[in-house]
């Protein structure tokens, strides 16, 4: 227990040392003395207008970007790595992830529709509050989609192996409806939507940031209740039922809770890779336990704190740009799996 209390300490504080570090590290460097004078002084205090005066950037740079962009890696990390668990252990397969199951490909076809069939460049040039709101509806309405199709489905299959096959050829169908979509679409268009499907965290502006943590909020709220059901299903649905589990209900609250928790990240932040798929596997490895009423909090921290560090080494290179976020996230996420593999052959 001491153990376990020691790796949520060191976790936490991992996650404020980044937490810091994306709100001082990109292409203006902004001093530690500085951040935290602006974030914590009042509006009248003297040191405050007076860096303001000095670098009227930096108020703007830190609230209006970084901010929101290290709230919403916290919220996204969090939100796909309990995804990736809840999936996990439904289906009892270490390769499970919100991305293999069909909900995130859904969320692009739903994108790609309105990106690459009803304009490209009428986005690319009023890509402001319409274009925002349009892209976010798309991506929201493809992923639950898929949702609700997967749940229709698994009223009539009851092994969770055939219903992950089911989720992954629904995956391929929307793979092949966007390389379509891409095949036909002109190169604005195109350009627009493989940028918007490399993930970004800084796409929440502050207005949308409080609506987007309520809804994740809640919805990690009620997952935390569903320790004990997931406890059961790894000892198999038969033994989950005599321990008096309703398995197809739980089944159905978890499909439903990953399809919401997806849904609403992809849409504000698109695609995000390995997170989902890893970061189960890293609490698993730190806490060498499967009890999910640990697991469950550990994997929400743990995704916060690699969503961070993914978000920070995107911009560590300063004036020299920002690294797409999912050419950072493999990186962490690849080997990972490959440990896994390796080590359940």
């Amino acid at each position: 227990m001491k153990k376990t209390i020691f790796y949520f300490v060191a976790l936490m504080f991992g996650i404020v040392v980044l937490f810091l570090g994306n709100l001082l590290v990109g292409s203006v460097t902004i001093p530690l003395r500085d951040a935290l004078q602006l974030l914590f002084s009042l509006n009248d205090s003297t040191a405050r207008q007076q860096i303001m005066v000095e670098n009227p950037a930096w108020n703007y740079i830190l609230f209006v970007n970084r901010l929101p962009q290290a709230f919403t890696a916290v919220l996204a990390g969090s939100s796909l790595s309990v995804c990736g668990l809840l999936l996990q252990t439904t289906f009892r397969n270490p390769l499970a992830s919100p991305g293999v199951f069909g909900v995130t490909s859904g969320a692009g076809l739903g994108v790609a529709l309105v990106m690459l069939l009803l304009g490209g460049d009428v986005l690319a040039v009023h890509f402001s509050l319409m274009g925002f709101i349009a892209v976010l509806v798309a991506a929201f309405a493809g992923a639950m989609l898929v949702t609700m199709l997967i749940f229709v489905f698994s009223w009539f299959i009851k092994s969770s192996v055939m219903l992950l096959i089911v989720g992954i050829m629904v995956g391929y169908l929307s793979g092949a409806a966007i390389s379509l979509l891409n095949f036909f679409a002109n190169g604005e268009a195109v350009k627009s939507y493989v940028i918007w499907g490399m993930g970004d965290f800084g796409s929440v502006s502050p207005s949308y940031l409080p609506a987007y943590a309520a809804v994740v909020g809640v919805l990690l709220m009620v997952t935390m209740t569903l320790a004990k059901p997931l406890n059961a299903l790894l000892l198999g649905e038969d033994y989950a039922a005599n321990l008096g589990v309703n398995v197809r209900h739980t089944r159905h609250a978890l499909l439903l809770l990953t399809g919401l928790l997806t849904a609403v990240t992809t849409a504000f932040c698109g695609p995000i890779a390995f997170i989902g798929l890893a970061v189960p596997h890293l609490a698993r490895l730190l806490l060498t336990t499967d009890n999910h009423r640990l697991l469950l909090p550990a994997t929400m921290v743990m995704g916060a704190f690699v969503a961070l560090l993914c978000c920070l080494l995107c911009h560590v290179w300063g004036s020299r740009g920002i690294i797409p976020l999912n050419a950072v996230t493999p990186l962490i996420g690849a080997p990972v799996v490959i440990y896994v593999i390796l080590k359940n052959r």
